[in-house]
């Protein structure tokens, strides 16, 4: 599994996930990422989850430390993968209970996901 959290161009975030999401990995790579985001500074972030696999059953994912305190500077996040990861991506990503617009693209359309980012 790997998981990274890199800045692109402005303030666009890419999330890559592959394999099985293990939720120290996750920790790791969404803390390092934010450290490095400016104060006041409202993120967007492209999630691209190419061979994803699932998520590790054995780790606790009701942590939401992350999302109360970073929660409302994350502007829209766009989700790129398997269609047949989109419910759970969904879910994981908070899709209804955050301010910030959660949109779902298949992976075959990763232009558009960052078109829909741009705008």
């Amino acid at each position: 599994m790997g998981v990274t959290l890199q800045q692109e161009e402005g303030n666009v975030w890419a999330l890559r996930i592959a394999g099985v999401l293990r939720k120290s990995e996750f920790d790791a790579a969404i803390n390092a990422g934010a450290d490095q985001w400016e104060p006041a500074a409202r993120i967007k972030v492209l999630a691209i989850a190419d061979s994803f696999e699932g998520w590790e059953g054995t780790e606790e994912w009701g942590d939401l430390s992350f999302f109360l305190k970073h929660g409302d500077r994350i502007e829209k996040i766009a989700i790129v993968a398997d269609r047949k990861w989109e419910t759970d991506l969904r879910m994981f990503a908070a899709d209804g209970f955050r301010r910030a617009p959660v949109k779902f693209f298949p992976s075959t359309q990763i232009a558009s996901a960052r078109a829909w980012l741009g705008e």
